[in-house]
């Protein structure tokens, strides 16, 4: 035997009908705390800001990715039978 039940009730109705939480207020405080967060974080992503927090390295990153692509590049020369000196 099959019985087909149709409710009709609004979210809020389901929700009380089972005995949950409302959660509205936490879920309002949340959804309020990421909005700044993100509006914080969106101004750090400004060009300006990126190119500026990109800069103050130096050419310390750029030593340290030359150094490392050099070293992969010597790797696989010596992989190949090749000595590894050769640039």
């Amino acid at each position: 035997m099959k019985f087909n039940v149709t409710v009709e009730c609004t979210p809020e109705e389901a929700r009380r009908f089972v005995g949950l939480p409302d959660v509205t207020p936490l879920n309002d405080a949340l959804v309020k705390e990421m909005t700044n967060r993100m509006e914080q974080n969106l101004a750090l992503m400004s060009p300006e800001t990126m190119m500026r927090s990109w800069m103050s390295v130096g050419t310390q990153a750029q030593d340290a990715f030359v150094k490392l692509m050099s070293s992969g590049a010597a790797g696989a020369l010596k992989g190949w039978g090749g000595t590894g000196d050769d640039g």
